[in-house]
């Protein structure tokens, strides 16, 4: 008697802390093992386990039961467990959840339940009970679609990862979820965003939809997103947007339409996203940006033009956003011109452009645009430095030309020097006759071969 009184007054006597590690690695499950640290962490994951245990730790705070091969999932499967704030079931074998199966876990925070590929439905009471879920992972499984009330008690969720499944239309499920800031839906099969797919998520920062199929977007189907930051619209089959789609946006920083089928660019997509610092518009068929695309974009670090058919960019279109940090051109059919040349200044004195590679015209194809321009210049000296050989040739002939014609007087002498100190526009108004033709052709002669001389990047030019 003694000795149990012994123990239980020793009992009594240890911290809160210590009783609860020791309850803890008592009632550990078989083939699982129990850490005291951070309140109780059961782990479980690679464990071969077809059925879930009997019992786990009343204390537990965490459980892992990752790449086993679980199947089904009873009604209140795990018990009572106040104190378990995150489950994960990823990489299993669940085909089906029955209604009411996480009841007991009323202070539940995380549930993941990824790469469950025979999870294809999910009853409208598959969550009931779990009123403090912030964050959900029902990523890479086989769902068509979430029922619309199934969250009707998880008021509390912020982070929604639904990608990779098989749905075609965004779930009904979020609307009006004010307290999401993050909806994971990429790699689906979306084809269209009504007007009400995203209504009423207020506070939603990130939103990624990129490779689905979407070819429609719905001119309002933004207009709710007033915190929005994060954007991916990208890998999709758009071909057009709305003028205003993305009216109001006004904190987005990222927003990315790479890898669509847009061909124009018009300046009211962009009007109102003037804390947008990154910008994606690569690998789309892109011909053409209308001015003013960019005026209202004062935030804007980088953007991508990478990957379209973009042969010039005038300097109206881009110059108020002349402060960019990268700016990405290359492969886009560049028409060299001198439409460029702002384009080659700017990449000389910022080296934040490179391969910049010309199409055409065929002479100059394949070279770097800041070569060609540079070509250019050398082009322009060549054709001075011929002009002023043949204008010495045309003196020495004015020269003889009045020798013959006044003679070898005194006042004759005189007028040849005034005639020679005038401007070789007059001078030649003195030549007729066979002088004249001569001059004529050989103008012409130089000329050609100045023009021969001289690249045909400066002949288009």
């Amino acid at each position: 008697f003694c000795a149990v009184l012994s123990v239980c007054v020793l009992l009594l006597l240890l911290p809160q802390a210590v009783l609860s590690r020791w309850a803890c690695v008592r009632s550990c499950p078989p083939s699982c093992s129990c850490t005291p640290e951070k309140n109780c962490s059961v782990l479980c994951d690679r464990s071969s386990m077809a059925e879930l245990p009997k019992e786990f730790p009343c204390e537990a705070s965490a459980i892992n039961l990752d790449k086993n091969s679980l199947k089904f999932l009873s009604e209140r499967a795990f018990g009572t467990l106040p104190s378990l704030k995150s489950l994960s079931l990823d990489h299993n074998n669940i085909s089906f959840i029955t209604p009411g199966a996480f009841k007991g876990l009323s202070n539940l925070v995380e549930l993941r339940m990824a790469h469950n590929e025979y999870i294809s439905y999910l009853h409208t009471r598959t969550f009931t009970g779990l009123k403090k879920l912030v964050r959900l992972d029902v990523s890479n499984c086989n769902l068509f679609n979430i029922p619309d009330r199934i969250f009707i008690e998880q008021t509390a969720l912020k982070q929604l990862l639904c990608y990779q499944n098989n749905f075609r239309r965004i779930p009904g499920s979020i609307r009006g979820m004010e307290n999401l800031t993050h909806v994971y839906l990429e790699r689906n099969k979306i084809e269209a965003v009504a007007y009400n797919s995203l209504l009423g998520l207020g506070n939603l920062r990130y939103l990624n939809l990129q490779d689905n199929r979407i070819n429609v977007i719905h001119a309002d189907a933004f207009k709710d997103l007033v915190s929005l930051e994060n954007f991916y619209l990208n890998d999709n089959l758009l071909s057009e947007l709305p003028r205003l789609a993305f009216k109001g946006l006004r904190h987005l920083k990222m927003l990315n339409l790479g890898g669509n089928q847009l061909t124009n660019v018009s300046k009211l997509w962009f009007s109102d996203l003037v804390e947008l610092e990154v910008l994606y518009l690569d690998r789309n068929q892109l011909v053409f940006i209308e001015e003013g695309t960019f005026e209202n974009m004062t935030s804007l670090i980088t953007l991508h033009l990478n990957s379209n058919n973009l042969t010039t960019l005038p300097l109206p279109v881009f110059q108020p956003i002349y402060f960019l940090g990268r700016l990405y051109l290359f492969k886009n059919p560049w028409e060299c011109d001198c439409a460029l040349e702002w384009l080659k200044e700017w990449m000389e004195n910022y080296k934040l452009v490179r391969d910049v590679t010309c199409s055409s015209p065929s002479s100059v194809a394949g070279l770097d645009l800041g070569k060609v321009l540079n070509l250019t210049t050398n082009s322009s000296e060549i054709i001075s430095t011929t002009e002023n050989r043949f204008n010495s040739l045309i003196s020495k002939l004015l020269q003889q030309e009045l020798r013959e014609e006044m003679g070898n007087g005194t006042e004759s002498l005189r007028n040849g020097t005034l005639q020679e100190e005038a401007p070789l526009s007059a001078r030649v108004q003195t030549l007729r006759g066979p002088s004249l033709t001569i001059f004529t052709s050989m103008w012409l002669v130089f000329g050609c071969f100045a023009m021969l001389d001289a690249p045909l990047s400066v002949l288009h030019t």
